[in-house]
């Protein structure tokens, strides 16, 4: 089992960039497809971006497609998140999480880790 944790959050301004990361614990991370989420207050956790196993493979919610990109370092045990072009409405905070497929990025395991806040402002 994957327990991640986030990390690289803080302020920006619009037109800004972050890097997030997300560390996770236990020896099978590379079998893991990882997702990355975002979830404001009232609203559910949705999806931003999704990578396979090697790397080579991702997905991205439209809403952020062509401003972010997720990677992925195995020897690392780390997923990344790097967020351009900002904007207000990014505004969340973000998790990462192990997911069905890049395609189906759907989590199961039902556990989640603490997040990290991004704000942006305007």
């Amino acid at each position: 089992q994957v327990q991640p944790v986030e990390s690289g959050g803080g302020l920006a301004q619009a037109g800004g960039s972050l890097r997030l990361s997300c560390a996770a614990s236990g020896r099978t991370f590379s079998s893991y497809v990882m997702g990355w989420f975002r979830q404001v207050p009232g609203k559910e956790r949705e999806f931003v971006a999704a990578i396979s196993r090697s790397g080579e493979s991702t997905n991205y919610a439209d809403s952020v497609k062509g401003r972010f990109t997720v990677s992925r370092d195995n020897a690392k045990n780390t997923v990344y998140l790097q967020m351009n072009s900002l904007k207000p409405e990014d505004t969340a905070v973000y998790y990462c999480n192990t997911v069905a497929t890049v395609l189906r990025p759907v989590n199961l395991s039902g556990s989640w880790g603490q997040g990290t806040r991004v704000t942006v402002s305007s």
